[in-house]
């Protein structure tokens, strides 16, 4: 679900092979390594192709959040429709010096309606580490409740939902 969004503060639209240099410092954040996983994308080259990879993937959609008034990158909201799950899952991540300014929640808030509005999606997911609370907090705050707990490759997991 690639879309072209705006808020308030924030342009939200499809990542492009143009985002290298930001997916490379994104995958490189210390909140991404700890949270979502060290993808050893080292140098642009790498970011490339993992932009490749994900473009290539028609059920995946990654929309980069940028700041409206210098167009600069901070984040992304991805929108995941995985094949071991019957439901999208929404994520995001963001560059750490955007943090505690709301603009995750701004971009996953409009994001989520979107998705809302669509009217063929009913339910939504979305999966976290159980000690990510910041990132539950966020789910919570949007309207996810928890579901369950699960384990993938002997990690912990929580699932979150919200049903339209």
């Amino acid at each position: 679900m690639h879309s072209h969004l705006e808020t308030d503060r924030l342009i939200i639209r499809p990542l492009s092979l143009n985002d290298c240099a930001f997916i490379l410092e994104l995958l490189n954040s210390k909140g991404w390594i700890k949270y979502i996983g060290d993808r050893k994308v080292v140098d642009l080259n790498g970011a490339q192709e993992y932009i490749k990879k994900i473009l290539e993937k028609e059920n995946f959609s990654y929309n980069v959040f940028e700041i409206k008034e210098t167009n600069e990158p901070i984040g992304v909201v991805t929108f995941l429709h995985r094949d071991e799950f019957d439901f999208p899952d929404i994520g995001y991540a963001m560059l750490p010096n955007f943090e505690k300014k709301g603009y995750a929640f701004e971009a996953t808030k409009h994001y989520l309606a979107h998705v809302q509005n669509n009217k063929s999606i009913k339910k939504v997911i979305a999966i976290t580490l159980p000690g990510n609370s910041n990132s539950i907090n966020l789910l919570e705050k949007l309207g996810l409740k928890y579901e369950s707990s699960y384990f993938e490759d002997q990690t912990q997991l929580s699932l979150y939902s919200i049903v339209f």
